[in-house]
């Protein structure tokens, strides 16, 4: 095949899946890693996709929310590298709340199977990684959203509101200046607000991509968070809002780097 034809299947591939990883376009046209990350520079450059540390997923408008499958294949490395760290946090017989996301499912993949807790979470993809582990996993119930394989809705939020945890891993769209924690959707804005009510200690896990962004809602502050798991030192602002809020950062830098 063509370099420039090979480009173009990788255009139609990435288009089509909502995303690929570099090793399934390599598996899939039969190439090298290393061509086929070339190739995505010089696609990036080109407008044509969007590049990752995992792979490219679809050029995007601004404000438009991604799907799960086009995170899953974003900055893995440093997703995992973050799981990794922040589920050290998890102790004997607490009651832990997951939230969805991609690297939330990092920290579910990296639990530990020889500590006693109780998993509980708005994600049915995050209940059956956790269930690997767990005797029993916890979900919210509520309304399923395609795009992001969250449940949210009236009924989730009323499982939120009589319930408490120990600790919560929660995600973000974007983390302002001014530290302010914000997503697309009202509706996951308003369960992400109900688990930060409920929980007596905040783990927020985000990689460095989401420093500095702006998403449509506010649904909580770094005052709320006790601890950042990373994969890069907050710099200007955001680390002057982590400074001011109080809170732990831990930095895990991901092996590729």
């Amino acid at each position: 095949m063509l370099p420039e034809q090979r480009k173009r299947t990788i255009v139609e591939l990435v288009s089509d899946r909502d995303g690929c990883s570099v090793e399934e376009l390599a598996a899939e046209l039969d190439v090298s890693k290393a061509t086929i990350r070339r190739d995505l520079d010089d696609l990036e450059e080109e407008r044509l996709v969007e590049r990752s540390h995992g792979g490219a997923v679809p050029v995007t408008a601004v404000g438009r929310e991604e799907t799960y499958v086009q995170k899953e294949v974003q900055n893995l490395e440093a997703k995992a590298a973050i799981g990794e760290r922040a589920a050290t946090e998890i102790h004997d017989g607490q009651v832990v709340f997951f939230d969805s996301g991609t690297t939330t499912m990092q920290v579910a993949k990296r639990s530990p199977a020889d500590t006693a807790f109780i998993p509980v979470t708005n994600s049915p993809l995050l209940a059956l990684e956790l269930g690997k582990n767990a005797d029993d996993v916890k979900l919210t119930g509520g309304t399923l959203r395609h795009r992001t394989r969250a449940l949210v809705g009236p009924s989730a939020e009323a499982f939120m509101d009589r319930t408490n945890f120990d600790l919560l891993f929660l995600g973000t769209n974007g983390v302002t200046g001014d530290g302010s924690l914000t997503t697309p959707n009202e509706d996951e804005a308003r369960m992400k607000e109900l688990m930060v009510e409920g929980a007596e200690r905040v783990v927020l896990v985000t990689d460095e991509t989401k420093f500095g962004e702006q998403s449509f809602i506010q649904f909580a502050s770094l005052d709320d968070v006790d601890v950042l798991v990373t994969d890069a030192e907050p710099t200007g602002e955001v680390a002057e809002a982590c400074a001011a809020a109080d809170v732990t950062v831990g930095v895990e830098v991901p092996d590729d780097r």
